[in-house]
């Protein structure tokens, strides 16, 4: 990661976002509502955790057959899933409540995913949020040799298979936040001071991640390893399986809003500047899928609206559908690209053949 100020062009097409939060602003005002979380939100926030946290207590009190038990493992891979992307992401990007203790609570709730609400603030919220796609700068697009998300990064061998390889490695997302993730950012950032942005230190950091997953272990691990009347085997291979679940999920809704062919990959020049208007960059370089999908979109927080989560961070995902007529409008108007692939089906294929592409050219 680059250890640099990168800016971007303020005097450079900006027009365009301040027409757009101008009609923004205005739409929340003139229907009278908030911009964020709504009835149907709360009843969301009780369905995601329940769907998540009963499975949990069936199979440690109620359910003795050991297949019954690893399917409740499986259910709760999907309600694990469900909270991250309905919930916790909502509330970590304080939009669920005006009230920031409200947000502070419900961002809380990646504890129960095992991962550190602080870390996933700074990669998300301050590196991938600000800096999308920017390589030196963006991690979502940092996998590390494995993969090749970046035109700019080296292309090795064993990359020209990632089109092939890279799903089974995005299951693995979360449990490399359970094990090792969390634990090297903390380092990272703490060298970066990116820590100070989060108003704490290397060393108040590494303790709440040691004592965070210490409790999340004793609780989703050892208490089913106790009370369940599975074989231990099949409760470490029901953990496991959680998690592979919950990590591809997220893994197939975040990759194919970024990297994609229509992604131009700014760079920032010698002085860390980047010629581009912060807003125009977030549209050339996140696409939205599936935006008629109405049971797809409420399970995944409305992020196939990604376009519209990049500019308005802040606002409750229930609110996006709506905007994306605004957004994409002005766009239009601005003449402005506005990715968006019919379907989720159709988002997984292109980015499947971007990373054929990163993955046997050196340049696009």
């Amino acid at each position: 990661m680059q250890n640099i100020s990168v800016k971007f062009d303020q005097n450079h097409n900006v027009e365009f976002y301040r027409t757009l939060q101008k009609r923004v602003r205005a739409y929340f005002k003139e229907n009278n509502i908030s911009k964020y979380a709504n009835t149907n939100m709360v009843i969301k926030t009780a369905f995601m955790l329940a769907l998540y946290l009963v499975p949990f207590v069936l199979l440690l009190t109620l359910f003795q057959n050991s297949w019954l038990i690893f399917l409740m493992w499986v259910i709760m891979g999907f309600g694990l899933a469900g909270v991250g992307l309905s919930i916790m992401h909502d509330g970590n990007h304080g939009a669920y409540s005006k009230n920031k203790n409200v947000n502070k609570l419900v961002g809380w709730v990646l504890y129960l995913a095992g991962g550190s609400d602080t870390m996933w603030k700074i990669q998300h919220n301050v590196l991938h949020h600000t800096y999308t796609n920017v390589t030196g700068m963006d991690e979502d697009i940092d996998p590390g040799k494995v993969m090749r998300f970046s035109p700019h990064e080296e292309r090795l061998s064993f990359h020209k298979y990632q089109h092939i390889y890279a799903w089974f490695l995005y299951g693995l997302m979360t449990i490399l936040w359970i094990t090792s993730k969390d634990f090297k950012q903390a380092r990272r950032y703490a060298k970066l001071g990116l820590l100070e942005t989060q108003n704490t230190t290397y060393r108040k950091m590494l303790v709440n991640i040691i004592l965070t997953k210490i409790l999340y272990y004793s609780i989703i691990l050892v208490l089913p390893l106790i009370f369940s009347t599975a074989p231990w085997w099949l409760t470490v291979l029901g953990f496991l399986t959680m998690h592979y679940i919950a990590g591809l999920i997220l893994g197939l809704i975040f990759q194919p809003a970024h990297v994609v062919p229509s992604s131009n990959y700014p760079l920032p020049d010698e002085s860390g500047n980047i010629k581009a208007d912060w807003a125009v960059s977030q549209l050339i370089n996140t696409a939205n899928f599936a935006p008629e999908s109405g049971w797809f979109s409420w399970y995944v927080g409305g992020l196939n609206f990604q376009i519209e989560h990049h500019l308005f961070p802040n606002i409750c995902h229930v609110h996006y559908k709506k905007l994306s007529k605004i957004v994409k409008e002005t766009a239009a108007e601005f003449n402005l690209p506005y990715q968006s692939e019919k379907t989720f089906i159709g988002a997984i294929a292109t980015h499947g053949r971007m990373l054929k592409k990163l993955g046997q050219q050196d340049t696009l």
